[in-house]
Order: structure tokens, then sequence, then C-alpha cells
């Protein structure tokens, strides 16, 4: 191998050892963090390297909170970055805080960023409130019209309930709720559609944001609607239902009579047979009694006599069927 190609391995060795000596000992950002007034030794930003953590997040939030007047330590910061927070968020919502005069300190804001909610986010929220349009809520009145109503909710970030308060969700069902409460009280829709505050003031007065994430600001009414006639659907069902009892009720009526006429039906048919049977036996009767002396031929002929008499009056009486 010639001079030259020694050189140029050389050089290439060299520029590579530069590199890993600049990316495990990052001069540059110790520098910028000493002009910029934050105190962090050099061995701290190796030992970051090491440690898997980017040193310009920790330096660069060191630098900006330091300007705002803050005094942070980058072993917090560095423990947030490990557990798997947003440090730059973390800091630009603790400058915020300050500019905004808002209560919140590192503790907190850490908190908040591991709890998964965006604390920077949350602080905008407090100076600038938020609206939240509830979905069309349908509620009935006293007098069975139905309402459905919509309403915008300004709410505003609770920097304390932020951890373990309920969200947005919690807050529409509560409202909705509220809504569907006022109305329902309402002797008459007519009374709603007039005063259509009153549900605000109504459902205000509830307290509808403890527990929550948020201050509930103000709640407006943006639209009412008028529905369908709920109460004169449900007389029309109730009608229905008992017609439909009656209905039951007389058919059953019915098969009890039928049943009873079938009964008695039966009943003269068995008390005929009986009376054909009975009747059977008066041939025997009077054979006996001619055998016994108790009958002579003249009686018999006058029974015989009466029995065509009576069969005469009845075909009298008895039209004939054609």
């Amino acid at each position: 191998m010639d001079q030259t190609g020694i050189i140029a391995i050389a050089v290439f060795a060299g520029l590579v050892a530069l590199w890993l000596i600049f990316y495990f000992i990052p001069v540059g950002l110790w520098f910028s963090a000493l002009v910029s007034g934050v105190r962090i030794s050099l061995l701290q930003l190796i030992l970051m390297r090491w440690r898997k953590v980017p040193p310009s997040v920790i330096v660069s939030s060191m630098i900006e909170s330091t300007k705002a007047g803050l005094s942070l330590d980058p072993n917090e910061l560095e423990a947030h970055f490990l557990a798997g927070g947003n440090v730059p968020n973390v800091v630009h919502a603790l400058v915020s805080a300050q500019k905004a005069n808002i209560q919140l300190d590192f503790k907190m804001a850490t908190a908040i960023d591991l709890a998964g909610r965006d604390v920077f986010e949350a602080v905008q929220m407090s100076v600038n409130p938020k609206v939240i349009n509830t979905p069309p809520v349908a509620a009935v009145a006293k007098d069975g019209i139905q309402l459905i109503a919509k309403a915008r909710v300004t709410v505003r970030a609770n920097i304390k309930q932020l951890v373990g308060g309920a969200g947005e969700e919690t807050v529409l069902a509560r409202v909705g709720e509220g809504i569907v409460s006022s109305i329902g009280s309402a002797v008459s829709h007519k009374v709603v559609l007039e005063n259509p505050d009153s549900i605000s003031r109504v459902v205000l007065d509830k307290g509808l944001d403890a527990g929550t994430a948020f201050e509930i600001l103000s709640i407006d009414i943006a639209d009412i609607d008028v529905g369908k006639n709920i109460g004169a659907f449900l007389q029309m069902d109730q009608a229905n239902a008992d017609k439909n009892i009656a209905q039951a009720k007389a058919e059953e009526k019915r098969a009890m009579a039928v049943a009873l006429e079938q009964e008695m039906i039966a009943k003269a048919q068995e008390a005929r047979a009986r009376v054909i049977e009975a009747e059977a036996e008066i041939p025997m009767a009077i054979a006996e009694a001619f055998r016994n002396g108790n009958l002579g031929v003249m009686d018999y002929y006058k029974f015989q006599n009466i029995q065509a008499d009576t069969r005469m009056r009845e075909g009298i009486v008895k039209p004939e069927k054609k």
C-alpha cells in the first residue's frame, strides 16, 4: 500500500474518532447552555448519552425555562423523560402558566403529562375557554310534546382536577341529563320555547362540573325543535292495548257461552235418551199387567184411543214439513 492510501485511511479514521468524540461529548450543546446562563457540566451531558437521554432535549428545555425565569433541575427533567413523559411540552406549559399567572408547579405538570393529558393544551384552555357542542338531546314535556335541544357548553380546564378528573364525555352526558330533566319538569313545551334560558339556569345550578377536569362557565341553548307528540302516540298505543284486551275478554266469554251451550245440548240429549229408555219399558209393563190380570182388554183399547187422540192433536198443532 502506498503512502497516499495510508494517509487517506488515517484521515478517515481520524474523522470517525472525532465524530465519536463530539457525539459522546456534546461540546456544542454545553457551550450553548453556558452562553444561555444554564449551569450544566459536560460530564452530565456525557452521562445523558449513556442513559439513552437526548441531551439536546434537556438542554433546550433548560434554556427555555431559564430565559422564562424558571429554575428547573436537569435531573428531574431526565427522570421525567425516562418515565415516558414529554419534557418539551411540560416546559412549554410551565412557561405559559407563569405568563398567565396560573398556579402550576413542576410536580403537578409532570403528573398531568404522565396521566396522558396534554398539559400545554390544558394551560391554553385555562386562558382561552373551549366551546363544546352537545349532540341533539330529545326530551318530553309534561304535555307530551317532544323537544329536541342543542346546547353550547363553554368550559375551561381545571388544572387541579386534570389528574383523575372526568373528561368531555362525562360533561356532555351530565349536560344532556340536565336538559332532559329540565324539559321534563316543564308544564308545557310552550313554556320552554318561550324561555329557553330557563334550561341553562336549571342545568348550571346542578353543579355538573363536580369531579371533572373542566369548569363550566356557561351553557347556552343554541337551538330547540319541536318533535313528535309522544303523549298522543302513547294514548293511541294504550287505547289499542285496551281494545285488544277487551276483544280477548269478549272472545273468552263467547267461548265459555258456546261451551255451556254444548254442555246443555248434551244434557238434553241425555235426558231424551232416558225418556226413550223409559218409554221402551211401557209395552213390557202393559204385558206384565195383562198377565197379572191388572189390565183388561177394554182398558187397553182406551189407552190406544188416548194415544191416537194425542198424536192427532200434535199433528194439528205442528205444521207438516215440506
